[in-house]
């Protein structure tokens, strides 16, 4: 594992019918779905630091805090960025914004464990 503060990358989707909320369970207006905002900033902590792993490294989820702020309908070009801010041992803290232009969506931090893969799969059907 080679990580260090200062790692970055941005993802961008454009949202569909299959992104809102209805689509996602997650209410009934047909907008971007909170879930699909979180696995969109959580696509973007995955890509800074893949560069960074060993072969038999990734990283999981452990904590997600986000904000949602603002609507963005089918349509709408949702950019995510996540920096990684942090690293303590295994563990990284990311800082996530999503942005539809100028105008922020989402802000909030996300942790992530670093892991061996087939160990944690091993694990996994304990």
């Amino acid at each position: 594992m080679n990580l260090a503060p200062g790692l970055t990358a941005s993802v961008t989707s454009t949202v569909a019918a299959a992104d809102t909320a209805p689509a996602w369970c997650s209410g009934d207006v047909p907008v971007l779905a909170t879930p699909r905002l979180v696995a969109l900033c959580e696509e973007a902590t995955v890509a800074a630091v893949a560069p960074g792993l060993e072969s038999g490294e990734t990283t999981v989820g452990t904590r997600i805090e986000l904000d949602h702020l603002a609507p963005s309908r089918p349509g709408a070009r949702v950019a995510a960025t996540a920096v990684l801010e942090t690293v303590a041992g295994r563990r990284l803290g990311f800082a996530v914004t999503a942005r539809e232009g100028d105008r922020l969506l989402a802000r909030g931090r996300i942790e992530r464990v670093v892991v061996d893969r087939a160990e944690f799969l091993r694990r996994a059907e304990a």
